[in-house]
């Protein structure tokens, strides 16, 4: 009796034991089943208490999961070891994107604790599950006997890609090594949220407001922007601009007071680096330390060869020697475009030095004079609404996909949601977009998941991706009117997110692409940004509804090298830096703005008229954002896209679909073959950098291609303006396609 007395009282205190987590399960929206529409998070019922129990009932679930793994008594296979690990810690995944994702979006001091707190567990959490030595004794035998196993080759991807992953994650390592990589992990966290929460502060902080007397020479736009910017913060009647871009380039560009120019650049490129609380300078050798420490932990010299060596250029040497082809003619090219800019300058400021806050600005009064083209003549031609219809029109072209808006929930007003519809009208997935600066929001513009393509009992989970961008606001009289550069953002970033939406990965181990390979997807989309058609289905004018007429796209077709010195220039020093700091083999305390200044201006004899794109203390990309000895990975990616869409032009149809089938093969694969496979299997050749040099003006077509096509393009513009109406459309998509025909499709400007 005693026996059964205490049996029956186990199961009852397992009984409410259950209650309990069934409980915890069903008040948690984070924890619960999603009955929302198309399974988007239930961002209406979220709220901050939510995440701190989600998360650590989430890892509590995928220690259990993992525990299952390495208790059972059966020999190691496919199935019970790295399927079964594949398919765990699904919960923990759905808190992280969702947080993730809202924390870069939408976050709020107790949001930033939350990360604060969070991150470190996360990390730690990491390396239990990473450097179980039970768990990866099993993995390692199913690994050694993997060719006897009778395993297709997606399955021999995913045991091959699993091992991999631990071991670069210090599986092998034993004792004291394990315990410091552990550790440095948790202070890399750490270190990186205090970064990324250090430059939002900064981003924030800073305002500059003027007086109408001191916006000589700003376009109507950006003034009505500014001074609804400035009626927000409360300085009626004055004009508020900040270091958010579509604030800063404008002014950069465009005003003619020399000294505001210099305050308000100057406050851009000294972010978090005045010596005060937000200051990074610390932490970025924090960074290096750390991760100089870890890459010689796990076998490596630097952190730069333990990230290239997992990636597509699989040496540094590969990567300095593409970088080192493209800088000198770049910096040669931005010389020349000094060059002709000094004349200007010096009109204005004789005797005085041209700096770097002066290029934007003398740069546009080289384009109105050359090209007899600025930005305010473009901006009436792409309204937000237009371009986002316009990138909806190519990729229905491209791949009969179609956008319908639904409604669900939305984190935030501003915020819009698309159902992504395949030819057959089957669910594709779920596109948000999110495109204005908000206090609570970080610079610049990204794509990720809310919900990651998975198959779950045979059936195709959906994706769930948002697009978000810090785009020109529109006005109390004006739609969002964006720049050419904002307009090849957007295409970027609806790339990435083509990429996860047509994900059709069978193993979740396998989603992944290499970091170099990642941009390919979304910098091809840039390529179709300027074409003709393209432009003639998205970019009409807001006011009168007339289609941009031939002699504004020839003008823009002419000038699409206009400035590739410098864009390249600034763009190559960014990638060299990144590659520089991270090549430290044995560290030493260091003062980041010299280390810049000695690899950049004295060894490498770069114009001190350009500044780097990013410099250490506010490089997110390469701290807090993923790209971490990889900012190289854009221009990489540069190479196979420019290449890519060579095959659409050599098929003499840059819609066709056959191609366009090739390529979405390649989207949908993710992971599952390596990145150069899947390019050969799309190109049915290696890539060839040809395109990419002439794509920037790097080398150059033969002398009579060059007159043959200045002569062409000057006919067609000289018709088009004759014709002076779209009402001879269609001798105007005549000239449209041969324009295209003798001029190289716009370059693109990385994001």
């Amino acid at each position: 009796m005693k026996r059964i007395a205490a049996i029956f009282t186990l199961l009852l205190v397992m009984m409410n034991l259950s209650c309990q987590q069934n409980s915890k399960l069903e008040s948690n929206p984070l924890l619960a089943e999603w009955t929302t529409p198309y399974g988007v998070p239930p961002f209406n019922e979220i709220t901050l208490a939510h995440y701190v129990p989600a998360f650590e009932e989430a890892m509590t679930a995928h220690v259990a999961e993992v525990e299952a793994i390495t208790a059972s008594m059966e020999e190691p296979t496919f199935e019970n070891t790295i399927l079964a690990f594949d398919n765990s810690g699904l919960l923990l995944e759905r808190v992280s994107l969702v947080f993730g994702m809202l924390s870069a979006a939408e976050t709020n001091a107790e949001m930033q604790e939350i990360e604060a707190e969070m991150m470190p567990l996360l990390a730690a959490h990491s390396d239990r599950i990473m450097l179980n030595e039970a768990l990866f004794k099993r993995i390692r035998q199913v690994y050694e006997k993997r060719s006897s196993l009778g395993l297709d080759a997606e399955q021999l991807r995913l045991v091959e890609q699993t091992y991999d992953d631990f071991v670069r994650s210090g599986a092998l390592l034993e004792g004291e090594q394990r315990e410091r990589l552990m550790a440095i992990n948790e202070a890399l966290s750490t270190t990186s949220v205090q970064y990324g929460q250090h430059i939002l502060a900064e981003n924030n902080n800073f305002v500059m407001v003027l007086k109408s007397d001191q916006t000589n020479g700003l376009p109507a736009s950006v003034r009505e922007a500014a001074r609804e910017k400035a009626n927000e913060l409360g300085h009626a009647g004055q004009f508020a601009f900040t270091l958010h871009k579509p604030s800063l380039i404008p002014f950069l560009t465009n005003s003619s007071e020399r000294e505001l120019r210099k305050e308000l650049y100057t406050a851009y490129l000294n972010r978090c680096n005045h010596g005060d609380a937000f200051d990074n300078n610390q932490l970025i050798n924090d960074f290096i330390r750390l991760r100089v420490e870890k890459a010689n932990l796990l076998g490596y010299d630097s952190y730069a060869q333990y990230v290239i060596s997992n990636e597509m250029a699989g040496t540094t040497k590969a990567v300095y020697g593409l970088l080192d082809e493209i800088w000198t003619p770049a910096v040669e090219r931005s010389k020349k475009e000094l060059e002709v800019m000094m004349p200007l300058f010096e009109q204005d400021h004789p005797g005085e030095t041209f700096q770097p806050w002066d290029w934007w600005y003398y740069a546009e009064k080289v384009r109105k004079r050359e090209y007899a083209l600025d930005e305010e003549m473009l901006r009436p031609y792409f309204s937000l609404e237009n371009v986002r219809g316009g990138i909806f029109f190519l990729a229905n072209r491209l791949y009969g996909i179609t956008f319908r808006p639904v409604s669900v929930p939305l984190y935030h007003e501003e915020v819009s949601a698309y159902e992504v519809l395949d030819q057959d009208q089957s669910h594709i997935g779920i596109l948000y977009f999110d495109f204005h600066p908000r206090d609570g929001k970080g610079q610049g513009a990204w794509c990720g998941n809310y919900v990651e393509q998975r198959y779950e009992a045979g059936k195709r989970i959906a994706p769930v991706v948002s697009i978000v961008c810090n785009f020109t606001r529109p006005t109390s009289s004006t739609p969002a009117l964006l720049t050419v550069d904002e307009t090849e953002t957007l295409f970027h970033e609806f790339g990435h997110a083509m990429h996860f939406l047509l994900h059709d990965v069978k193993y979740r181990g396998l989603s992944e692409v290499e970091g170099d390979f990642v941009e390919l997807p979304s910098q091809i989309m840039e390529n179709w940004a300027f074409h003709p058609e393209v432009l003639k289905n998205y970019a009409v004018h807001y006011r009168t509804g007339d289609i941009i007429p031939q002699h504004l796209i020839a003008k823009l077709k002419r000038s699409e090298l206009f400035n590739q010195g410098f864009t390249t220039t600034e763009l190559v020093a960014a990638a060299l830096s990144d590659l520089d700091i991270h090549s430290i083999t044995a560290y030493e305390p260091f003062d980041p703005r010299s280390f810049e200044q000695h690899a950049l201006y004295e060894q490498r004899k770069m114009n001190p008229e350009i500044e780097p794109r990013y410099r250490y203390p506010y490089f997110s990309h390469i701290f807090d954002g993923g790209y971490s000895a990889g900012y190289y990975f854009y221009i990489w990616a540069e190479v196979l896209d420019k290449d890519a869409f060579a095959a659409f032009a050599e098929s003499g149809d840059y819609f066709n679909r056959e191609i366009a089938a090739r390529f979405r093969k390649l989207l949908e694969s993710g992971g599952s073959k390596d990145g150069m496979t899947l390019y050969r299997e799309f190109r049915g050749q290696n890539p060839d950098k040809t395109a990419m040099l002439l794509g920037r003006g790097l080398i150059e077509k033969s002398a009579e291609e060059v007159t043959l096509s200045a002569a062409r393009v000057a006919d067609l513009e000289k018709q088009a303006e004759m014709m002076g109406s779209e009402e001879n459309s269609a001798s105007e998509e005549s000239a449209a396609v041969e324009l295209e025909a003798v001029v190289p499709v716009a370059d693109i400007k990385k994001k």
